[in-house]
């Protein structure tokens, strides 16, 4: 089943990737922090077990990953559970699950001979990725901390909330509607702003000028 899904690791894990972070534009917030979001995101990291499906080791390691993710969000589910300990270890599963998918796919991506959908879509997913990871530090920052960011909504708006936060940040928006208020937050911050400018430095620029070649070969021969 894996072997068979393999050469669709880069278009399952992207649209997967695209339903959960645009998914709470047509469904309810309530609903949509609650039940939705969180099942989406098993499903990204469902996709995400696919590129490291060739490698056994790793490929275990993101399943117990995955494994301790969803068991954490059935858990807070019930009532009467530590929810702050349930939360941190949800977000440091997943913090873990996305920093490995993330490194493999920059990985395929930059030792990739030719530029194809593929690398493409492997290049955005990379960037979506780093928000997402983002993302995980900046709630784990607030779950420790309350108030560390001036300008939450709190819940339900908590979840959609802080993955704008990371994206703006990431993409040195800044709009300044959500503000670091403790020096945590702010480290936080600034080194999401520093991974998002190196990526498209740096690996975006590499796939440029494998895109630049491969066209200048193609035009030669």
């Amino acid at each position: 089943m894996l072997a068979k899904l393999y050469p669709y690791r880069f278009k399952i894990f992207f649209f997967s990737q695209v339903s959960l972070l645009f998914s709470s534009l047509v469904v309810p917030a309530a609903l949509h922090e609650a039940i939705v979001a969180p099942m989406l995101l098993l499903i990204n990291l469902g996709a995400g077990i696919l590129f490291l499906a060739q490698k056994q080791r790793m490929f275990w390691l993101l399943v117990i990953l995955l494994i301790a993710s969803g068991t954490m969000f059935s858990l807070s589910l019930l009532k009467g559970m530590d929810q702050k300990m349930i939360n941190f270890i949800e977000m440091g599963s997943s913090f873990l699950f996305y920093a490995i998918v993330s490194l493999e796919i920059i990985k395929q991506v930059w030792k990739a001979v030719s530029v194809d959908e593929n690398v493409i879509l492997g290049l955005i997913s990379g960037y979506l990725s780093l928000g997402l990871i983002g993302f995980f530090i900046c709630m784990s920052v607030e779950v420790a901390n309350p108030g560390s960011f001036r300008g939450l909504g709190g819940d339900p708006k908590l979840f959609v909330e802080l993955i704008y936060y990371s994206y703006i940040t990431l993409l040195t928006i800044g709009y300044g509607d959500i503000i670091p208020v403790t020096n945590l937050a702010r480290n936080s911050s600034v080194l999401i702003g520093l991974v998002g400018q190196m990526y498209l430095v740096i690996i975006t620029a590499v796939v440029v000028g494998k895109y630049i070649g491969q066209h200048q070969a193609t035009e030669e021969a």
